[in-house]
């Protein structure tokens, strides 16, 4: 399966942008996706992952401001980003668990195995 995210790019602090991600190719059966992002200088973090099942966790950073959704007729997972902030800015990646069910507890943001190339998001203030 391969992953494209595209609807990165550059807005000012307060404003809104909607990540897209497309799954195509071989298509197994994709029970967690999920949106990280690696912040300058910063190791990759969760911002938030999805279950099959309906089931969606948080980062904390990313609560309250930011929803995660599907359309799985499309193939493609998005990411509603609103009343954004400098401390936003970063490379955002889509990510697929292929076989699993997203984990919970600390364990929500591990075992993601398939990823996109990523797309920057700018905040200016």
């Amino acid at each position: 399966v391969q992953l494209t995210e595209s609807g990165g790019g550059s807005v000012q602090a307060g404003g809104s942008l909607r990540l897209s991600c497309l799954a195509s190719g071989d298509m197994p059966t994709i029970n967690c996706m999920g949106w990280f992002r690696q912040l300058p200088g910063q190791e990759r973090e969760g911002v938030a992952t999805m279950s099959s099942y309906g089931n969606i966790i948080y980062a904390d950073s990313a609560r309250d401001r930011f929803a995660i959704s599907s359309d799985n007729g499309k193939n493609t997972l998005y990411l509603q980003m609103n009343r954004l902030e400098p401390e936003d800015t970063a490379v955002y990646f889509c990510a697929a668990r292929l076989g699993y069910y997203c984990g919970g507890g600390s364990e929500w943001d591990r075992g993601f195995d398939h990823w996109g190339q990523g797309t920057q998001v700018t905040v200016s203030s």
